[in-house]
This record gives C-alpha cells, sequence and structure tokens, in this order.
C-alpha cells in the first residue's frame, strides 16, 4: 500500500511539473500571437510560477521562464513593444523574476536535516547560475541605460542582496553585478555599490568582491584616456579608500592578511588610475601603516607576502627607487615586517635599483634609501645573527656593495655628503659585514678624490669644502675600523689603494702614513705564511709605483721592505721577495730612481738565497731541488742588463748561466720538466737578442749560449 502511494505522489509530481511547463510554453505562444499585451502575459507567468514553493523545482521552473522570455523582453525595438509599454516592463519582470528566485535559492539551505547541510550547500552553489542569469539578462536589455541602471536596477538588485544574509549568495551576487554590468556604470554608481559592502555578513569574502572591482576600473582606465576626467569627477579613488576603511572597521574580526590584501589592490587602482599622485600612494600606505600600528611583527607568512607586494608595487610602476624614497609612509610598512621578511623586501629594493640602472644623487635620499635596508646592513634581530646561510648573506651583502656604487653625485661637496651619509650606517654592520660594504664605499670615495685632484686644498670657506685631504682622513678611519675586526689583509690592500691616490695628488705626508699603516698591518696581524707573501709583494708593488716621495722617506720605505722579505718564512719566499725588491731602485719612467748598485745587492742577494735553498734541500732530502729560482733571477738580470743598468754586466750573466747549466747536469738535482723549459725559453730569448742586431746585438754579443 505504501509503495503504491508513493509512486502515485511520483507520478502526480511529474505531471505537475509538465503542466507548469506546457503553461510556460503556452504563455511563450500567447505573447507571440499577440493577441494580449506582452507585459501583462508576462506578469501573469510571473504570477503562476509563484505556486510552487519548492526550492529546486521552483529555481528551475523560474529559469526556465527566463529562458523562454528572454527575446519577448520589451526592448527598444522590440517587435512585442506595444503604445504603452516601456523598458521599465521588461525591467520590473526581470526583477521580479530575479527576487523571487534569489529566495528559493536561500531557502534551500534550510531544507532537510543538520547532517546533510555540507551537501546542501554544494547543491546551491552548483545552482547558482540560475540565479545570476536574470543579471545577465538585465545587462542585456538595451534600453536599461545608467539612469534606470542608478535609479532603478541596482537600488533592487543591492537590496535582495543586502537583505538576504547569506554568504554564498551575498558574495556570489556582488561579483555577477560586477562581472556583468558595464565598467562606466559601476564608475558613475560607485557610491551605491560601494555603500552595500560594509552591510554583508561578516563572514563575506569582501576584499575579493571589492579587489575584482578595483581591477575592472583599472582596466577601464586603461583603455582610454578619455575615461580618466571620469574617475577624478566622481572621485573614485576617496570613494573606494573610504569604502575600504568602513569594511575593514565593520569586519573587526578580519585577518590582517585580508585588510592588507585590500590596500594593495587600492594601490594597484591607484598606481593605474593616478600613477601621477604620488599623495595617493602615500595615503594608502598610511592607511596601511595605522592597521597594523599597535601589533606585534607580522608572522602570517600570507600577509608577510602581502605587504611585500604592496611595497613592490611602486618600485615595479616607477622603475626608480627614488620615487619611492619620497613616499614617508613607505619606511614606516616596512618596520611592520618581521627581520627575514625585512631582508627580502630590502633585497628587492636594491634589485629594482640595479634593474633600472637609477642613481642616487643626494645625501638625503641615501638616508632615507639605507633606513629602508638596514634588514641587511646591521643585525635588527640578535637571535638571526647564529641562524645567517653563508651563500644568502654573501649575495645579500655583495648586492649592498653594488648599490654603493650606485650613489653618486657631480657636485662634490654633495657627494662627500653620501659618502658620510653611507660610511654611518655600514660601520654599524659588525665584523662579518665590513669585509663586503667597506671596499666599495672606499674606492666610490677614492673616484671622488681622483676628481679632487686638481683642487687647493686649503681653501676655506664658511663651510670647510670637500678636499682630497678632507677624504683621505675619512678613508684612513674606515679602514682602520676594518682592520679591527679580522679583516687585516683586506685592509692593507685598502690601505696601499689609497697610498696610490695620496700619489696621484701629490700628497707625500699621506702617502707615508697610508704605508706606514700598511707595514704595521703586515707586522702585527699577518700571521699566514702564504698570506705574508702575498702581502709583502702587494706592498713592493705599490711602492715601485709611488713617484710623490723624497729621499728619505723612500730610503726608510724600500728597508722595510726589503727587510721584511728576508725574513719570509720559507727559502723560496725569501729568494722571489729580495729579487722583486730590486725594483724599487730602478724605475724607468722616474728620474733619479735608478740605483745599479743596489739592484745588484738585491740580486746578489737573491741568489745567496737560492744557493741556501738548494743546499737544505740537498740536506733534508739527498737531492737539490729544481733550478726553478736560479732561472727566475737570471730573468731579472737580462731585464737590468736590457734597462741599461751598468752594473749589470756580460760577465756576470754568463757566470749565471754556467750555474744552471752546472745544476741542471749534476746527479744531485732533481729533474724538473717546467724548470728545464723555462731556461730553454730564456736561452732562446738570449739567441733571438744575440740576432737581431744593432745596439741590443752588440750587448748580448759577449754572452755565450
Amino acid at each position: 500500500m505504501r509503495v503504491d502511494m508513493a509512486f502515485r505522489l511520483l507520478i502526480y509530481t511529474n505531471l505537475c511539473n509538465m503542466l507548469e511547463i506546457y503553461c510556460l510554453d503556452l504563455g511563450s505562444v500567447y505573447i507571440k500571437s499577440k493577441e494580449a499585451p506582452a507585459k501583462d502575459v508576462l506578469k501573469d507567468l510571473v504570477e503562476m510560477c509563484r505556486g510552487v514553493q519548492h526550492p529546486i523545482r521552483g529555481l528551475f521552473l523560474r529559469s526556465y521562464l527566463a529562458q523562454v522570455s528572454r527575446d519577448k523582453l520589451l526592448d527598444l525595438g522590440s517587435k512585442y513593444e506595444g503604445a504603452e509599454d516601456t523598458v521599465m516592463d521588461a525591467v520590473e519582470f526581470v526583477l521580479q523574476n530575479f527576487t523571487e528566485m534569489n529566495k528559493l535559492w536561500v531557502r534551500m539551505q534550510h531544507q532537510g536535516p543538520v547532517w546533510v547541510k555540507e551537501k546542501l550547500e554544494k547543491e546551491r552553489s552548483e545552482l547558482r547560475d540560475l540565479v545570476g542569469k536574470n543579471l545577465h539578462v538585465l545587462s542585456q536589455i538595451e534600453g536599461v541605460d545608467l539612469e534606470i541602471y542608478r535609479n532603478t536596477v541596482l537600488p533592487r538588485v543591492l537590496e535582495q542582496v543586502v537583505n538576504c544574509k547569506d554568504e554564498l549568495a551575498q558574495y556570489y551576487l556582488m561579483d555577477c553585478i560586477i562581472q556583468v554590468f558595464p565598467d562606466e556604470y559601476h564608475l558613475q554608481t560607485l557610491e551605491t555599490l560601494l555603500g552595500a559592502c560594509p552591510q554583508l555578513q561578516p563572514t563575506v569574502d569582501v576584499k575579493t568582491v571589492l579587489s575584482r572591482l578595483m581591477e575592472r576600473l583599472s582596466n577601464y582606465a586603461a583603455s582610454s584616456a578619455d575615461v580618466l576626467p571620469e574617475f577624478l569627477q566622481v572621485e573614485a579613488f576617496a570613494k573606494l579608500s573610504s569604502a575600504i576603511g568602513k569594511v575593514i572597521e565593520a569586519h573587526v574580526d578580519m585577518p590582517i592578511v585580508g585588510a592588507v590584501a585590500l590596500y594593495v589592490s587600492l594601490l594597484t587602482f591607484t598606481l593605474h588610475v593616478h600613477p601621477e599622485r604620488l599623495d595617493y600612494v602615500n595615503q594608502v600606505l598610511g592607511a596601511c601603516v595605522k592597521k597594523l600600528s599597535g601589533k606585534p611583527k607580522l608572522e602570517d607568512i600570507r600577509a608577510k607576502k602581502q605587504i611585500v607586494a604592496l611595497l613592490s608595487a611602486p618600485l615595479e610602476k616607477y622603475n626608480d627607487i627614488v620615487t619611492a624614497l619620497t613616499l614617508s609612509n613607505y619606511p614606516h610598512v616596512m618596520d611592520c615586517l618581521d627581520y627575514e621578511t625585512n631582508k627580502v623586501m630590502a633585497m628587492v629594493i636594491i634589485q629594482s635599483a640595479m634593474k633600472n640602472n637609477t642613481c642616487i644623487s643626494t645625501a638625503d635620499k641615501v638616508e632615507v634609501l639605507f633606513e629602508l635596508i638596514k634588514g641587511l646592513i646591521k643585525d635588527l634581530d640578535e637571535t638571526a645573527t647564529d641562524e645567517l646561510d653563508e651563500e644568502d648573506f654573501k649575495e645579500e651583502q655583495n648586492s649592498v656593495a653594488c648599490l654603493v656604487h650606485m650613489l653618486y653625485n657631480d657636485d662634490s661637496e654633495e657627494m662627500l655628503k653620501i659618502i658620510c651619509a653611507v660610511r654611518k650606517h655600514i660601520m654599524a654592520g659588525g665584523s662579518q659585514r665590513l669585509p663586503f660594504t667597506v671596499p666599495p664605499l672606499i674606492f666610490s670615495a677614492l673616484r671622488l678624490v681622483r676628481k679632487l685632484q686638481d683642487q687647493d686644498g686649503n681653501v676655506v670657506g664658511e663651510e670647510e669644502p670637500a678636499t682630497p685631504k678632507k677624504v683621505f682622513q675619512l678613508l684612513n678611519e674606515t679602514i682602520e675600523a676594518l682592520s679591527s675586526v679580522s679583516s687585516p689583509e683586506l685592509a692593507l690592500r685598502l690601505y696601499l689603494q689609497c697610498a696610490e691616490a695620496a700619489n696621484d695628488c701629490d700628497l707625500e705626508p699621506v702617502a707615508y702614513e697610508f704605508f706606514t699603516q700598511a707595514f704595521i698591518l703586515y707586522e702585527e696581524e699577518v700571521a699566514d705564511s702564504k698570506a705574508q707573501v702575498t702581502a709583502l709583494h702587494l706592498i713592493i708593488g705599490a711602492l715601485q709605483r709611488m713617484n710623490v716621495f723624497g729621499v728619505e722617506n723612500r730610503d726608510t720605505l724600500t728597508h722595510k721592505a726589503t727587510g721584511h722579505s728576508a725574513k719570509l718564512l720559507k727559502k723560496p719566499d725569501q729568494c722571489r721577495a729580495v729579487y722583486a725588491c730590486s725594483h724599487l731602485f730602478w724605475v724607468d719612467d722616474q728620474d733619479g730612481i735608478k740605483d745599479g748598485e743596489r739592484v745588484l745587492l738585491c740580486l746578489k742577494r737573491a741568489l745567496r738565497i737560492a744557493n741556501a735553498a738548494q743546499q737544505i734541500a740537498n740536506a733534508t732530502r739527498g737531492c737539490s731541488g729544481p733550478v726553478t729560482l736560479f732561472v727566475e733571477i737570471l730573468n731579472k738580470y737580462l731585464y737590468f742588463f736590457e734597462k741599461g743598468n751598468p752594473q749589470i754586466t756580460s760577465a756576470a750573466i754568463q757566470g749565471l748561466i754556467e750555474l744552471i747549466t752546472n745544476e741542471m747536469q749534476s746527479d744531485s738535482t732533481t729533474p724538473d720538466p717546467a724548470s728545464d723549459a723555462f731556461f730553454a725559453s730564456t736561452i732562446r730569448y738570449i739567441q733571438f737578442q744575440k740576432q737581431k742586431g744593432g745596439v741590443m746585438g752588440e750587448k748580448f754579443g759577449p754572452i755565450k749560449v
């Protein structure tokens, strides 16, 4: 009996459905016959559908009504338009159908027991397009102009959206409104549309709705320059900014990431529509700072990414870090980031500057810039020091070093201020950072020194001008700080660079002081034997190029260099350093520095050290080492012989060749192909000079090979 009743109920339901659909088809045919006004028939059909209150059946029935009546609406130029018919009749029909469908759709969530709620929500989500189709039909009615949309369509639709108090319906319908109606309508009714946002349920994703609205308006502004005055006329930025503030205020439980995402969208809109209004950009950043103020450093990864996006937007738009430096709220937003994210943003800023080859040319802007990237130039979080990744750290510091080279101004006074500003910041970087950041600062200052070479260093005015002496004093203090943080080799190299610059400026006392500091570092801080060899050769090379020293100062420094050369740990290193010192007494481009006797003394001393090295090798290993040192000394003899040193004679060269030949033929000498090739090449060079003829041929003539 129960089965029989259920079967009868199913048959009855299907018959009712068929009858309802038949009635709609009949109404459609009746409209086509034009025996009655179309608006009356459509009104009757809408009223008839009210008889079906089952949510799903009612939705599909009204959806079918919207489909069959679409080509029969009383639009402009419609063949069903009567004398008294207007577009408003069509609008009223669609709005009424939309209202009833929305009510049925919202009511679906209350059907069935609680445990099937998730299933019902899924079904509701799948049926949402049936409701949204009405809004699409409204947007396609040609007679719906801006006035009708402003006064009738939008208020009625928003009334339904707000009053339904359903999260799914409110989000979907707001999105539909934004997507289906023209951009110019949104712009002209912005205040009305935005006024509904704070009234939505707290759980509605308002940020996505507003973001899509601003995206559409941005694209509309980009479509033509002619529409930009409309944005100014309706004060679009002010209305959007106010609406976002009200939404955030109304949704007290909105997570930080949601609020920041809204400001990112507003900033993107501003940069597209009003790129010239930096005050608008700064206002958005200020609103974000106000929202984040009083709260701890951000920990939400998504929120931190949104802040990075917010700060990156002006850099990407203007392609000029200098523009960002003029935004007073920019540093305040960065202060809201934690240490690691602050470093990420600092890298973005530096990369933007390098990508666009931006030159920062004033000390004030440098101050702001280094305040922005302070996460890279000093430790903001003491606990993070031990967690540094070495490769990442090197990349960060190398980026800072590159940035220093992009700070430049043709005005010497301003450039000196820039250097002082940079120095103030990087000197707080600690022992790990200084070896990366001090060298570019030194070379930037040396570039300024060379520019000031021709200026008088004794000019006195109301404000002391930039002079080489003033810059060198600054350099000395800076390198001294570097030498105290376990980087003596680097500090020594920089002292020598400064000494050469002082030489070019003809400042003997300054150059002497830099060499003195270099020798002090060598004696007190450079302990590794390999580092000592490298440092000593650097000192000798730099000293050779000096032409500013008087006899006394030069003798003092060369005596120091030769003395340290003979004290190196290994004999081969001693030998090479001593014969390198011979160049300190014979410099081609300097008159007066051609002391042949002291050159010969250095070479003879090197020869004795080489011989001692051979004897030590023979005593310890039972065989002499290779003759490489002798061949190297032979080449030095040949060099000074060609340069005209009277103390270097062909007889001395001949004796050295015979010495090398005997050593190579000795049974105790270790065979070495490299040494043999080196000596053979040297002999070929002598033969070439003998065969060349002329003065040089005569000089080399007595040498027998």
